[in-house]
């Protein structure tokens, strides 16, 4: 079983290299002051493929919360090139996150069922919402593609978080 991250605390700031050329540093976001990371499982994953073209019409409403978006995955270079021309995604794409990453985020780690499937260790579903302080504000994290929250309703209750000064919840480890 994964290390949960504690919410409220500092997010550890990870860089993963960014598909359209440099490097993105999850819990530091470079445009926005909040940070909005969706981990997915990878271009292998039909659940995830929608998921990320479920998003991409949600991504204006962020910005204009001032949340910076970024989804990140183990896939190589050439599968999150593939991925973003098969949707025709404009979400900054992360990719070649290692175990170890993973790890170090409290995600969920899968060895693929089938070479067909994919050919290296890679994350379960995660969300996780970075304040401008840098600390984590809420999570969602999942051991399989099944469970995640639901896109339609969350900037709207992200919205909600921000405009109420919503504390950070969950504090207190299980």
């Amino acid at each position: 079983m994964p290390k949960a991250l504690s919410s409220a605390s500092a997010f550890p700031v990870t860089e993963i290299d960014r598909q359209d050329g440099g490097t993105m540093r999850l819990g530091a976001p470079d445009e926005k002051p909040w940070q909005l990371i969706f981990v997915y499982r990878g271009i292998h994953c039909p659940i995830c493929r929608q998921y990320l073209q479920d998003l991409e019409p949600k991504l204006q409403e962020f910005a204009d919360m001032g949340i910076e978006v970024v989804a990140v995955s183990a896939d190589t270079e050439a599968k999150a090139r593939k991925l973003r021309a098969d949707l025709s995604l404009s979400v900054p794409l992360g990719y070649g996150m290692d175990v170890a990453q993973m790890q170090a985020l409290g995600l969920y780690v899968s060895d693929p069922r089938s070479p067909e499937e994919t050919d290296r260790p890679f994350a379960e579903p995660g969300l996780f919402l970075v304040n401008p302080e840098g600390d984590l504000h809420m999570v969602d994290i999942s051991n399989a593609p099944f469970l995640r929250p639901e896109l339609e309703k969350l900037p709207s209750r992200i919205k909600y978080v921000l405009d109420n000064d919503y504390p950070i919840r969950g504090t207190h480890e299980g």
